[in-house]
């Protein structure tokens, strides 16, 4: 968990899932002040997104590169040194230990913190038993946040479900990061384990990435700036 107390804005990280610089270049226009945290996945980053994360740095945001890093041991280390230096303040590798061990030292003593996917949220036990694991989600969840705990990676992707037992596991030294978060009233969509804003607060998130809710609103804006207002109410914490 992040020191210092943050501010309900800084704990909402917006998802850029967009197929191109320019609808993500208007999107961020529109947000304005709004939003002070972005995440930049594959959709983004294959079209063209990645100098954005140096752009929207230099701009005074803070950037989630989410590219769920997963290979050799050399090879993720040299990615992740090369993140390092684009300006991210996030990046993501799938929580095998291997990798994380090999994303830790490829962070160095930068400013950069490697989080680690637990299990992606669009899956549920019975996805996990055709990929051939013998654990189902909570056990395999689990096993992976003391497995990162202890090789000393900064912070998990976890779903809302599991972020109270992860807290349990962690303690405050790993951040908490929790996609799949859904207002009240949106839809699901391909998501599996999803919670609201507040209620993955209360269950002890640290930062919450909503893409699909603010990128199809009629008023991006106006979500986004509910789901802080939701978020300062679960927190707190003014705005």
């Amino acid at each position: 968990m992040p020191n210092a107390p943050l501010a309900p804005r800084d704990r909402l990280i917006v998802g850029l899932d967009l197929d191109s610089v320019e609808l993500a270049e208007a999107m961020i226009a529109r947000l304005g002040d709004s939003v002070s945290f972005y995440k930049i996945g594959y959709q983004l980053g294959f079209a063209g997104g990645l100098p954005l994360i140096r752009k929207l740095a230099d701009a005074g945001k803070k950037v989630f590169a989410d590219l769920k890093m997963h290979d050799i041991g050399n090879t993720v280390a040299h990615g992740v040194a090369s993140i390092a230096r684009s300006g991210a303040s996030f990046v993501t590798v799938h929580a095998y230990p291997q990798t994380m061990k090999a994303a830790v030292e490829g962070r160095g003593d930068s400013a950069l913190k490697v989080l680690a996917v637990t299990v992606l949220t669009s899956y549920d036990d019975a996805d996990l038993g055709e990929a051939g694991y013998g654990l189902g989600v909570s056990a395999l969840v689990e096993k992976r946040a003391a497995q990162a705990r202890t090789i000393g990676v900064d912070g998990l992707v976890c779903s809302g479900e599991e972020a109270a037992r992860l807290r349990g596991i962690v303690g405050d030294r790993l951040a908490l990061v929790v996609p799949g978060i859904r207002p009240a009233g949106s839809a699901v969509g391909d998501q599996k384990r999803v919670m609201t804003p507040a209620r993955a607060i209360a269950a002890g998130a640290d930062y919450l990435v909503v893409a699909r809710p603010i990128l199809t609103a009629s008023d991006p804006r106006a979500a986004a700036d509910a789901i802080v207002a939701e978020i300062a109410e679960a927190s707190g914490r003014a705005v």
